[in-house]
Order: C-alpha cells, then structure tokens, then sequence
C-alpha cells in the first residue's frame, strides 16, 4: 500500500452464493437459522482508503449492501467476471451520478466488457435516452496492474471452472472469489498478505468452486495472516463451521468490517 493511500478497510457486503441465503423455498435449518451471520446476500466487497470507496461486483442485492453500508460516494466499480450474481446490480449506481455529478469508472476484463455492453446494452448504445442511465467510464483490463487514487490493483487470473475470471491483490489484501483452481503463476502473486479472501462454497464437490478443504490448503501453502472464506453456501452454519476452522481462517459474513495492515 502506498502512503498517499492510507489506512485500508474491507466492509463486507455479501458473502452468499448466487442465490443468496437464506435460498427461495428451502427450509434447512441455514436457511431457517435466525443468526444473522446465516444471512448472506450475493458476494461482493466495499474497499475504502484514503477517502476513496471502491467496490469489487455490482451484484443483485447492491442498493441493499450500499443502503446499509451506508456509502453515500462511489469512486470506482471493478468486477472479477460477468456472470449475473456480480453485475445485475449495475444499474443502481445512478443516485451516486446524480449526487457526484460525475461518470463512475468500471474496471473488468474484455470478456467482461463485452458482457456489460450486451446486457446494459440501453446504457452503452449511442443514442439519445428519454430516461437516466449509469454514466460509466470503462476501462478494460489485460492482467497488468493498474492504479486505482494511489493504490496499485494486480489482477490475479483465476480459473472458474472453464471460465478464465479475476481476483484482486490491493496492498496487502486480496479478494479471490468464485474460483475453482488458482494457477500456479498467480499463486506467486499471493504471498505476504495479511488478509486474504477466499471462495469455499461448501464441503461437498463442485465443478465451479472450491471447498472448505481445497480453501484450507490455499492457506497453508500461501501462509496469509488471517484469510475469510466467502461465496458462502446454505450447506455451511456460520457457528458450526467457523468452529471447525484454523484460528486464523474465520467465515466471512456481511457486515463484516477489516483493517488491513499496511505491507
């Protein structure tokens, strides 16, 4: 982390899975739990430093996170991939062009992009609009990294089953989730963090994500300070299961709020 940046905080605001917990009809007993760290909206976190406030996906329940966040400034928007649990949020950015009186700009990958432009296809097409649309400024990745108001972002690649999607190293954090694999070339990009945050969907198999026990093996080998376990299934009770894990691996939960140690 630069000095110009300051202190760093990550506020979580979600740490569910695409349909979210508690999941529409089921009643297990996570989805029936009345503890409130059993309540997870779809992943995504709220970066702060430096008077800067950026967040990673604009996911389904995004007016909701940034209303009890309580985030009245938006400066920067950067996504890890296009599925719909990270972007269909989009476009409730637009109080805070109203307010800021400005563009927000959009950090993602090409495919990425292509996506944004197909699916918001009203707010990129070139013609005049009888209504509002999010002013976004675009900005296309290609792995390297880039600066973000004095901080630097390295894209760390990651492998989402067949799909190719992003995590984020900033300072001495990073946020991966929705992976299934991390390449043996962005492990290398991983070591020295002090918090990491990692995808650990359920215990059981999946083709798309990665267990709590594949997760735990990420942490020993990369040997993080602390490391938080997100993209949060209905198979895991946050008690149940935070009493099963290392010390130094807790479940992330929304609401959650973390200070980063400077690098």
């Amino acid at each position: 982390m630069t000095p110009e940046s300051g202190p760093l905080s990550i506020s979580v605001l979600g740490s569910g899975t695409s349909v979210g917990v508690p999941t529409i009809g089921c009643d297990c007993a996570v989805c029936r739990s009345t503890d409130p760290k059993d309540k997870r909206l779809r992943p995504s976190v709220l970066v702060r430093y430096g008077g800067r406030n950026v967040v990673i996906d604009t996911t389904p329940d995004f007016r909701a996170q940034v209303l009890r966040a309580g985030l009245e400034r938006l400066d920067a928007i950067v996504f890890t991939h296009a599925h719909a649990d990270h972007i269909m949020g989009l476009d409730d950015v637009r109080p805070f062009n109203y307010h800021q009186r400005s563009g927000i700009p959009i950090y993602g990958s090409a495919d990425t992009m292509e996506a944004l432009r197909r699916v918001f296809q009203y707010v990129f097409a070139e013609h005049t609009h009888e209504s509002s649309i999010p002013r976004l400024e675009t900005n296309t990745l290609d792995g390297a990294p880039f600066d973000l108001f004095g901080l630097p972002f390295l894209p760390i690649p990651l492998k989402h089953g067949r799909l190719d999607v992003y995590g984020y190293r900033f300072g001495a954090a990073a946020y991966l989730t929705d992976h299934s694999a991390i390449p043996e070339a962005s492990m290398e990009a991983l070591r020295g963090l002090d918090v990491l945050f990692l995808d650990a969907l359920r215990r059981r198999p999946h083709p798309t994500h990665t267990t709590v026990a594949r997760a735990l093996e990420y942490v020993v080998e990369l040997k993080p300070r602390r490391a938080f376990l997100t993209h949060i299934c209905h198979d895991l009770g946050h008690a149940e299961t935070e009493r099963t894990l290392p010390l130094n691996v807790r479940m992330a939960y929304d609401g959650l709020e973390i200070q980063v140690e400077a690098v």
